[in-house]
């Protein structure tokens, strides 16, 4: 069992070549993350240190072994020294895709272990995780490998939104054939239990529709007819409220009028071009379904911004700060 009175979090470094290493220092500022949490930072000193000196960042972490972790009271680091010097920044390379993996997988481990509440993951860039010859594309899918969860999803929060997705990166062509009945059956499960991790007790929860005017009674497509509104008719059935579908062009001013605590979409940027135009640099992005709890900022690895000093910290604040609720509401169930 987790020993200290603080939430414990690991932090993932990520891709050392993008600003994961710079928006962890920075995180490490905040007086008042410091007072609810201790993050235990997965990577290597060495790219941390010279980011440090290189951004004039104060830097704070003292070393650990793994067999310290329970006892940590104040931000530390398991140094896994596979670096020797920093990488060629905003550049994608084999050995910041081997070295991610590497820190996400012993995340996993302290995760299951009950070491830590929950990981924090700063950001990869895919191309990393192919030249390491990783069979998955992004931390989601490889998080659920690792966790052998067969169901998961990416759900978001920001700008007052708080969302999932049915389907992820697909090419909009895909998409109505992929949105079949397990699936939105599927999402609208892990919906219920996103609000369940989230506080949110007796949610509503809306479901966008695919098509314009959500269909129009089939005149603009059948998918809410043949598809979306069996499924929420079933749920309606349990005592569950799930609404729709909704038009996607009211379904998130609703949402903010204070309608729907929860928002099931249908693709990805249905989602997210309202998200992040709400909250380009606060958004968070959580993994649903896993046996352990999973946040990361909402954002990748912007190559265009490493060495600069210009990189925001506000969604790895605000995924850290995720993370800690969703810690202390599975402490209450």
């Amino acid at each position: 069992m987790i020993k200290s009175k603080k939430i414990l979090l690991a932090v993932t470094m990520g891709d050392a070549a993008g600003i994961g290493p710079e928006i962890i220092l920075k995180t490490l500022q905040d007086k008042k993350l410091s007072q609810k949490c201790t993050l235990i930072v997965i990577g290597d000193e060495i790219v941390l240190r010279k980011t440090a000196e290189k951004m004039n960042l104060s830097y704070v972490l003292k070393q650990i072994t793994p067999n310290q972790i329970q006892q940590a009271k104040e931000h530390a680091l398991i140094n896994l020294s596979l670096f020797k010097t920093l990488p060629p920044s905003g550049k994608p390379s084999k050995l910041c895709g081997k070295a991610a993996i590497q820190y996400l997988e012993l995340a996993v481990q302290f995760a299951r272990n009950n070491w830590v509440s929950g990981i924090v993951t700063a950001p990869i860039n895919k191309e990393i995780l192919k030249l390491a010859d990783s069979p998955f594309h992004g931390h989601t899918e490889y998080l659920a490998s690792l966790t052998k969860t067969r169901k998961f999803g990416m759900a978001f929060t920001g700008g007052g939104l708080k969302l999932i997705l049915a389907t992820i990166h697909e090419p909009l062509s895909k998409v109505s054939g992929l949105l079949t009945k397990p699936r939105l059956r599927s999402t609208i499960s892990l919906a219920l239990r996103a609000c369940e991790e989230l506080g949110l007790k007796h949610p509503k929860i809306g479901v966008a529709g695919f098509n314009p005017h959500a269909g129009e009674n089939g005149m603009f497509g059948l998918e809410e007819i043949k598809t979306i509104t069996p499924i929420i008719h079933e749920f309606q059935k349990k005592g569950c409220q799930v609404i729709g579908p909704v038009p996607p062009d009211t379904l998130f001013h609703r949402a903010l009028s204070g309608e729907f605590d929860f928002l099931v979409t249908m693709y990805h940027d249905q989602a997210l071009i309202p998200l992040k135009t709400l909250d380009f640099h606060g958004g968070v992005n959580f993994t649903v379904g896993l046996p352990i709890i999973r946040t990361s900022p909402d954002h990748g690895t912007a190559y265009n911004l490493v060495g600069k000093g210009l990189a925001n910290p506000s969604s790895m604040i605000s995924a850290v700060h995720l993370a800690i609720e969703m810690a202390q509401n599975r402490k209450l169930t």
